[in-house]
């Protein structure tokens, strides 16, 4: 694990691609950005809300005007992370964004979510070896994703849709649909205009 591939590329130029890797010394400036970053703003002083927002610009890929992200959060890189505007992340979010996260405008994360992108081989040996991979997940405008819910590998969730407390989200979910259960599943729709 020297930090070069068999082909030349260095781990950290791996993961970004979205192919397998070994976490190595190729990915420490990143993860000591990261978490740097996140001590500053989950000790920021309470009535520093404007550094806060501040150092969350610089931790994230993007962060939307009026977006709100409530201490503590937790992170792998933080530049892998888009968050949209106007969006509130209640207490506890946790992001492993090995590879891209993306948060649309408006979306209400409820507290103690879970967006998982980082997934490991099935096979023992390449486990062993300490492999793992990611997949991206996407969530849309206006969704709401209550307590506790889980995001697996690889998933999207359509623009409106309401995700229940606890909820174990792993594969899409369309637009405009309210999904509860591990697996989460589609109870019904949501009217676009508001009604049930």
């Amino acid at each position: 694990m020297d930090g070069v591939a068999d082909d030349g590329r260095s781990m950290r130029d791996r993961m970004l691609a979205g192919e397998p890797y070994v976490f190595d010394a190729s990915l420490d400036a990143d993860t000591r950005r990261c978490r740097r970053l996140l001590h500053l703003i989950n000790t920021a002083a309470p009535d520093r809300d404007d550094e806060r927002d501040a150092l969350l610009g610089e931790l994230l890929g993007r962060f939307g005007e009026g977006s709100n992200i409530r201490p503590p959060f937790r992170c792998e890189y933080g530049f892998q992370i888009e968050v949209g505007a106007r969006t509130f992340a209640n207490f506890g979010l946790l992001c492993l964004d090995v590879a891209r996260i993306t948060v649309g405008d408006d979306v209400q994360i409820g507290p103690n979510v879970q967006l998982l992108t980082a997934t490991h081989p099935l096979e023992p040996e390449a486990r062993r070896d300490k492999w793992e991979s990611a997949e991206p997940i996407a969530i849309g405008d206006n969704v709401w994703l209550g307590g506790g819910v889980i995001v697996c590998p690889g998933a999207t969730i359509g623009a409106d849709t309401v995700v229940g407390a606890g909820a174990v989200v792993t594969r899409d979910l369309p637009a405009g649909v309210l999904a509860v259960g591990n697996p989460a599943r589609v109870v019904r729709s949501i009217r676009v205009d508001g009604s049930a």
